[in-house]
Formats: structure tokens, sequence, C-alpha cells
């Protein structure tokens, strides 16, 4: 306890940790990244040097929100993704450590080839992938799609957040209605983390009640996208460009199927969990 009765960052943390427990399997986590985000500083900051002053008023309305199962990120208004602090809201997913597995495969493809010169990230949503490909090919110029124009608004954010907005633009086209390819040329690295959950799919709360549907949910299936997309990605594509997709652990087979029917021999790069989670097809494979 501070001084005047007022409980101490690290006491108002280890209740707020207690609490959360029910709702978060990163309860502390959680209260150390809510409690941060109330004194307006890092989180490493705040644990090497604000763990006795007083805790901020404002931290209890946040776990109240997080109790309620309100992402963090979304509370917070950021989420970190291959090394960059992005913005988000609930206008976009939040970037995922899966989705890395997409910036990793990439990475390994062009490490011994010309780097990409034109990146397309198709459902750009944050910008996390299209931005995290620019900042490991600091020539190369990108380009975001997304239906939505509230996640295209974050996205700018993040682009000019990062100084990226000279090589970064984004277009609002949605794959699934009228000539969206229209006009953009084509491309050395193809992006896509489409939506490929099943609709009847059980969520977790903080996923199904906050995450923004149409970026989540793809069919009975959750194949919808995949078969929308594959079919028109060719004519996008460099004669020596790759597209990555990300895909849901236990579609490997069926998106692979999808992919073969167009003509290509796809390949599968697995996540942390060794889970098959990225695919990639090119002109020559």
């Amino acid at each position: 306890m501070s001084e005047g009765g007022v409980p101490s960052v690290a006491d108002a943390i280890r209740e707020a940790a207690t609490r959360l427990s029910a709702t978060s399997d990163t309860a502390r986590l959680d209260a150390e990244l809510l409690m941060a985000h109330a004194l307006g500083i890092s989180r490493s900051d705040m644990l090497l040097r604000g763990m006795r002053d007083p805790a901020p008023q404002g931290f209890e309305a946040l776990v109240a929100r997080r109790i309620a199962h309100e992402p963090v990120a979304y509370i917070t208004g950021s989420a970190e993704f291959y090394g960059l602090d992005l913005q988000v809201s609930p206008a976009v997913l939040i970037p995922r450590g899966d989705s890395e597995t997409l910036i990793d495969a990439a990475r390994e493809h062009f490490a011994d080839r010309a780097s990409p010169q034109r990146i397309l990230d198709l459902g750009t949503g944050s910008g996390a992938l299209l931005l995290a490909a620019l900042s490991l090919w600091p020539e190369a110029q990108g380009l975001g799609l997304d239906a939505s124009m509230p996640a295209l608004r974050v996205a700018q954010c993040n682009a000019t957040k990062l100084d990226m907005a000279e090589r970064a633009r984004f277009l609002r086209r949605s794959w699934r209605k009228g000539d969206w390819r229209r006009d953009l040329g084509t491309f050395d690295l193809i992006l896509c983390n489409p939506p490929y959950v099943e609709d009847a799919a059980a969520l977790d709360p903080q996923v199904r009640d906050h995450e923004p549907a149409s970026a989540l949910f793809a069919g009975a299936e959750g194949l919808d996208d995949y078969r929308i997309l594959l079919p028109q990605i060719r004519p996008l594509l460099t004669n020596t460009g790759i597209a990555i997709f990300e895909i849901g652990a236990a579609q490997q087979s069926a998106v692979g199927e999808i992919a073969r029917n167009q003509g290509f021999s796809p390949r599968f790069c697995k996540d942390l969990a060794k889970r098959p989670r990225a695919m990639i097809v090119s002109q020559s494979f």
C-alpha cells in the first residue's frame, strides 16, 4: 500500500491478476499491460521504476473491461507484430503471432533471391503484414487492399506512424465484388490473411464478441475466400513472384486441394506450434 491508503501499482496489479484469472490465461501480463497503459508509460519502465507508485484511478475501469472479455489490444489501442508497435481498433483483427509465419516464409524465400520490389497485402486490416514486409525490404513499395474504410484508416495511421507512408498505399477494394484487380499491376510478393473460420465455429468470447466478423468467418467450411481468391491470383504475380496465404491449422488438405485445382503446387510452412499456417504458391510451382 502506498502512502495515503491508495494501493501501490504492485498491489493493484497483483489483485487485478487474481480477478482476471477467470477470464484470461495471461492474467498477470494483462494486468501489467493495462496498468502501464493507465500510467502512460511502457511496461518495462513501469516494472523497473513504477511498482511502488500509487495506482492510478483509471486502472479499475480498464480491468473491468478486460473482465468483460474485451481484448487487451482494443483497450490499450495497440498491439505488437514482428517488432512493430501497431495501432489497432475494433475495426481490425488483432495481429497474432501465428501470422508472423507468413513474414518468416517470405523472408526465407527471398533470402537467396532478389528482394521483392512490389508487395500486395490482400485484406490488410491494420496493415500488419504489409508494414512488416516493408520493414524488411526498405526499397520495396507496398499496396494494401481492404473492403473496410475504417480498417484502411487504421492501416494508414500505422504507415504514417512507422514512417512508411511514402512506400505504402491503401485502396478500398473487395475481392468479392466486381473487377477488384483492375489497374493493380503485378507483384513480387502477395500476402493474404483471409477470413477462414467456419461460420458455426465456437470461438472465445473475446474474439467472437469483439473482433470484426467480416474478417473472421468464411462460410460453413471456412473456405469461401480461398475459393474466390486462388482462381484470381495468378495474373497478379510476376513471373518469379509468390503469394503466401494464412490458413487454419486444420485446413492444409482442403486449401491445398483448391490451390492444386488451379494448377498450383502449394508448399506449406508451420508456425511455432508446428501447425501448418502458411501456404505458398507461385507461377512456377
